[in-house]
């Protein structure tokens, strides 16, 4: 996701502003994600080949391959109401840690829950709150010390701050965002492809009410990590 500054983020939201209502991105994806079509396409195209010229048991390998690609790159529509403050995961997996920490804090002190990707979970990353994607580049001192500018910060309508780290990457591929700087997001939408990543890091303000244990499992865009508070 490419670097962008302060004025031009600002540019970009006062051109969305003069079109009107801000567009919420994060549409509904066919049952797998577009990223891995090309590679599920090549895999049933060998498989085709193999069949015709040299055979069925030819084409088993192939097949399988298809299946495996099938399962890493599955992206469920799933339908969920909007929930007022509520954040939800950004991922399919389990719950490893909470706990608190100023590390990449938001607006000081902050709370870090850790969750294990589950690699046959949905392929992308929904977006745990409705707002505004910005950049870590221009932070201005909302954010805390040590905060990794490969990460991502969601800001909400209410001021609240958060952050998605994803680490522990496989085979060296991380994650990559298909929305920019400066574009909001709803709640539960899609906004990044996961890959192969492991582990994600969610902060959260420090006045947020956790819902969820260690240990937990948890659905991407439907089960709620925590509540923000009221203002």
């Amino acid at each position: 996701m490419a670097r962008l500054t302060l004025p031009v983020i600002q540019g970009k939201v006062r051109e969305l502003s003069s079109r009107g209502p801000f567009v919420l991105y994060g549409k509904a994806n066919p049952f797998v994600a577009r990223e891995g079509i090309p590679y599920l396409a090549l895999a049933l195209a060998v498989a085709a080949l193999l069949y015709r010229y040299c055979g069925a048991a030819c084409a088993v390998i192939p097949l399988c391959v298809f299946g495996l690609l099938l399962l890493l790159f599955r992206d469920p529509r799933r339908s969920s109401s909007a929930v007022a403050l509520g954040v939800v995961s950004p991922v399919d997996g389990e719950v490893v840690k909470v706990e608190t920490t100023s590390k990449c804090a938001v607006q000081g002190e902050a709370y870090r829950v850790e969750i294990r990707i589950n690699s046959f979970g949905t392929y992308t990353a929904r977006s745990p709150v409705e707002g505004r994607i910005m950049d870590l580049g221009t932070r201005t001192g909302e954010l805390g010390p040590d905060c990794p500018t490969n990460a991502l910060w969601l800001q909400t309508d209410e001021g609240d701050n958060l952050v998605l780290q994803f680490r522990d990457y496989r085979l060296g591929l991380a994650p990559q965002a298909f929305l920019r700087f400066g574009e909001r997001v709803g709640q539960g939408h899609r906004f990044a492809n996961l890959r192969l990543a492991g582990l994600v890091d969610l902060y959260l303000p420090i006045s947020t009410r956790i819902e969820v244990e260690e240990g937990q499992k948890v659905l991407a865009g439907i089960d709620l990590i925590g509540h923000l508070p009221q203002r």
